[in-house]
């Protein structure tokens, strides 16, 4: 017959040892160790409750303190010794807990289950991630911010559907980035709120008979509110599928600046060049400068992407409550909070290590009309309706593809045999300086609005 120390914590239920094979299929330890600190710390909040509640005694909290004290340095200098027998995290530290402190380490465990542990140490974990990762988004906002503050008057073409459509000032073009940044930096700090409640004291699913406080738990821990039912608390996974979603649109972000980064440096393009430490060479073609960094921001997109999808598809076919499916929630979390920190870290750096060509930027602007609707624009402030000033532009750039020159290189007369009203000062409107100062609204591509938006942003980062 099976004894206690063959099967750990399993009792005298099982007539048979765990196989090998099973004992590893199943262990989750090799991953959620990463875990350990926070098991910790739930701990020994979960240990203050229990001896303010009289479940356990002033000496037994006094021997979890000092026995977790201690497990947590053998864990921060990498002493500690994992074991694939004792499965996961949890039972580790408790294994080792017992060993230092005998009786006291088995008592720690009255009134919860791993269950509930486990969903308190993932929300502990990922609510410091949460964190990190904020002031990291933050960190390249203010790198694009450095970047732009130098070129709102430096113009570049702006594109729909990759075609030269409007001139825009480069710094304008950057802001849209910090736009989606700060959506990213609002949609972490609310999924937050909902990492932020506290499943302990829900048990195995039913919640338990000891008389705690589960209130004063989530006090010491920093938690907002508790989760308010048991079934709900420790099979609920929809704070980690938010918060992947929230990354996914992170590095979604990332990867549309990372394709028009790969676009710009290209000499067909060549409005940018990025330092050296971000790019790599060939192995035989000896001129080659390849953009990895971007590429790889771009294809771990792809990544990210991925997890979410297999937490949504993890948790789609589940009954209540918790399932040994949710083992399979850590790696795919695990895996996007360290995708997106290194893509965060790496790609402030390189933003900061950019250089802007704006000749060619310009030289591209001057390319394909871009100042064609600021020539409609002035027909209709002189009168002609929108849709026939449209036409008699669409005449005037036919004419001027014809000839092989801009709208800005016709000459008067040339101009004035699409509509009469045509005068000149056609040409101030025609320039790309011209065509940004009219856009002078909130939001515009005007010089003075995008200085004024950067200094908004400035402020909103403070």
């Amino acid at each position: 017959m099976a004894t206690m120390q063959d099967n750990q914590t399993w009792s005298g239920r099982f007539n048979e040892p765990v196989a090998e094979l099973v004992k590893r299929y199943t262990a989750s330890v090799d991953f959620d160790q990463r875990l350990a600190l926070f098991d910790i710390q739930g701990s020994l909040a979960h240990a203050q409750m229990l001896e303010e509640c009289k479940i356990i005694s002033a000496q037994d909290l006094q021997d979890i303190r000092h026995g977790l004290a201690q497990i947590e340095n053998e864990v921060i200098s990498g002493d500690f010794v994992w074991s694939l027998d004792l499965e996961d995290v949890h039972l580790n530290i408790e294994k080792r807990l017992t060993t230092l402190v005998g009786d006291a380490g088995k008592r720690l465990h009255t009134g919860r289950s791993r269950n509930d542990q486990v969903a308190t140490d993932i929300r502990l974990y990922l609510r410091s991630e949460i964190d990190t990762l904020s002031a990291l988004l933050k960190h390249l906002q203010t790198a694009l911010l450095d970047l732009a503050q130098h070129h709102t008057h430096t113009i570049l073409p702006g594109f729909t559907h990759l075609q030269v459509a409007q001139p825009v000032s480069f710094a304008h073009h950057l802001m849209a980035y910090f736009e989606m940044l700060q959506r990213d930096v609002e949609r972490f700090s609310d999924a937050r709120h909902r990492v932020n409640r506290l499943p302990l004291g829900a048990a195995a699913l039913a919640g338990t008979s000891y008389p705690i406080k589960r209130e004063r738990v989530a006090e010491l821990l920093g938690f907002e509110a508790v989760c308010q039912n048991s079934l709900d608390a420790v099979s609920d996974r929809d704070f980690a599928i938010e918060f992947t979603a929230a990354a996914a649109l992170v590095m979604t972000h990332l990867s549309r600046l990372s394709e028009e980064l790969i676009l710009w440096m290209s000499p067909r393009f060549g409005f940018i060049d990025i330092a050296d430490r971000f790019c790599t060479g060939s192995s035989i073609m000896p001129q080659k400068k390849n953009p990895d960094v971007p590429e790889l921001v771009r294809g771990k997109t792809g990544r990210v992407n991925g997890h979410l999808v297999a937490l949504l598809t993890l948790m789609k076919g589940q009954p209540l409550a918790y399932n040994k499916d949710n083992q399979e929630d850590k790696e795919p979390l695990f895996d996007t909070v360290d995708t997106l920190t290194q893509t965060l870290r790496i790609y402030a750096d390189m933003i900061g290590g950019i250089t802007v060509k704006p000749e060619a930027m310009r030289a591209a602007a001057l390319q394909g009309y871009a100042t064609a609707t600021d020539l409609a624009d002035y027909l209709v402030k002189k009168g002609l309706p929108f849709r026939d000033a449209h036409e008699a532009v669409a005449l005037a750039v036919r004419f001027a593809e014809q000839k092989g020159c801009d709208l800005a290189e016709l000459k008067l007369e040339e101009l004035r045999q699409f509509s009469s009203l045509i005068g000149d000062d056609i040409y101030a409107v025609l320039t790309l300086e011209g065509s940004l100062a009219a856009r002078n609204h909130t939001g515009g591509t005007a010089p003075q609005q995008v200085e004024a938006a950067i200094s908004r942003a400035r402020k909103l980062l403070a």
